[in-house]
C-alpha cells in the first residue's frame, strides 16, 4: 500500500532532495505545503503516515514576520505529540521540533557551514533509523542557529553531535527525529541554495568571498557518501511508517 506523506516547505528550492527522488520511485502519495507561499496545512493530519519538515532562510522566532510559523508549530506539536506519527525535520524542521519539545533555539557560535563530521552516539546502535550508521559520517552544514536545552525532556535522546553543536541528531520517543544537517542534498544543492540572499550572506561571512566554489567542490566530492547515508535513513524510515 502506498504511503501518504506530507512535506512542509519554507522555500521552493529546499525539498527532501535525494530522499524525495526515492519516495517518488516508491510511488508514495506526496502532499507538499509551501508555507512561504501562503499554503495551509490541512486540518486533519491523521490521513498522513509521515511528516517531513524542511529547512528555510527564516528562523523559528520570526513569527511576527512569518505569522504562519505559529500554526506550523501547533501542527507539528499535534502530529508528534498527539498522533505520535513519524516525523523527520531537517535544519529549520529540526529546530521547530526542538521548540515543540521544550527546547530553545539560539544563535550558533560559530555558525556551521561546510562539509563536516557528525559523531554518532552509542544510543544510535539500538535506534530504528540510525543503527546501521558508522561512528562518524560526513554531512553538509548550513545553519546559524541550533537547538539547546532538551535535557529536561526525558523522552529525548541525542544520536549525533558535531564539534560545536550538541543536538545534530535527536529523537523524541521512537517516531520523531530532528536532523540539523543535510544528507538529502543533490549535485546542484550548494549552487541553488547560494542564490538565497540569507544563505549567501551566511556563507560569505563564514567562508569568505571565494568560499562558495570550494564548498561546492567539497560537497560534490562527498556526495556519494551523503547519498549512501540518506539511503540508509530512508530505508529504515520506511519500516516505521
Amino acid at each position: 500500500m502506498s504511503k501518504n506523506i506530507i512535506i512542509l516547505q519554507h522555500i521552493p528550492i529546499e525539498t527532501p532532495g535525494y530522499i524525495l527522488d526515492l519516495m517518488k520511485k516508491d510511488n508514495f502519495n506526496l502532499t507538499t505545503i509551501e508555507l512561504d507561499q501562503g499554503e495551509k496545512i490541512p486540518d486533519d493530519l491523521s490521513f498522513f503516515d509521515a511528516m517531513f519538515c524542511m529547512g528555510g532562510p527564516m528562523d523559528t522566532w520570526m513569527e511576527e514576520k512569518y505569522s504562519w510559523l505559529i500554526e506550523e508549530k501547533n501542527k507539528i506539536k499535534e502530529y508528534v505529540l498527539n498522533h505520535k506519527k513519524p516525523y523527520l525535520g531537517f535544519c529549520l524542521g529540526c529546530q521547530l521540533l526542538g521548540e515543540v519539545l521544550g527546547g530553545k533555539v539560539v544563535k550558533s557560535d560559530p555558525p556551521e557551514i561546510g562539509i563536516m563530521d557528525i559523531n554518532m552516539k552509542e544510543d544510535r546502535n539500538t535506534d530504528k533509523l540510525f543503527s546501521e550508521y558508522p561512528s562518524k559520517i560526513k554531512a553538509l552544514q548550513w545553519h546559524s542557529y541550533e537547538v539547546i536545552d532538551l535535557e529536561k525532556n526525558s523522552y529525548v535522546k541525542i544520536l549525533g553531535s558535531s564539534a560545536t553543536t550538541k543536538y545534530q541528531i535527536f529523537k523524541y520517543m521512537d517516531h520523531a527525529y530532528g536532523i540539523q544537517f543535510h544528507i538529502e542534498i543533490k549535485n546542484n544543492t550548494v549552487s541553488q541554495w547560494s542564490c538565497v540572499p540569507e544563505y549567501e550572506k551566511a556563507l560569505e561571512d563564514s567562508l569568505g568571498k571565494g568560499g562558495l566554489k570550494i564548498f561546492d567542490q567539497e560537497a560534490k566530492s562527498n556526495l556519494n557518501k551523503m547519498n549512501a547515508s540518506a539511503e540508509i535513513l530512508y530505508k529504515n524510515f520506511k519500516k516505521i511508517i
